[in-house]
């Protein structure tokens, strides 16, 4: 039995990976996590994370950004440094919808380990990304 846990992030407009993390960034989200940068371009239905250092942001940007790449699902690992939590922040083809898998250090309920603090997460979320135009979210934390 395992546990999934996601939120899904729905804008009013499509958005790039930079606005959105420039708008996290306020909240100490940041592309910098434990091991350096995470990010990937699901090309060929493989999901390959690729890893580079902290100073390739804009090269990781670049190619997220990159409009050659606006019909695949494109990924980058976001991390929140003072509560010491992140996970995949996954833009879905067309960038108008995101999700976010907390998979760095997941928060979890104080009494209930096992189930997942969604109410932390939408609260670092949510706000920030409401000046942007995010229209709508969904949250799930569920046993498989």
């Amino acid at each position: 039995m395992s546990r999934t846990a996601d939120i899904d992030l729905v804008f009013a407009c499509t958005v790039t990976v930079d606005a959105v993390l420039r708008a996290l960034a306020d909240e100490g989200w940041s592309l910098q996590e434990p091991l350096g940068i995470s990010y990937m371009v699901n090309d060929d239905d493989l999901f390959d994370w690729q890893s580079t250092s902290a100073d390739r942001a804009a090269d990781v940007l670049a190619v997220v950004d990159s409009p050659e790449n606006i019909d695949y699902c494109i990924g980058v690992c976001i991390y929140h440094r003072t509560a010491e939590t992140g996970g995949q922040l996954l833009f879905h083809a067309g960038r108008s919808r995101c999700s976010f898998i907390p998979t760095i250090n997941r928060r979890s309920l104080h009494g209930a380990p096992a189930v997942t603090d969604m109410a932390w997460y939408l609260n670092a979320l949510v706000p920030p990304l409401l000046a942007m135009g995010l229209a709508g979210y969904e949250a799930r934390d569920l046993v498989d």
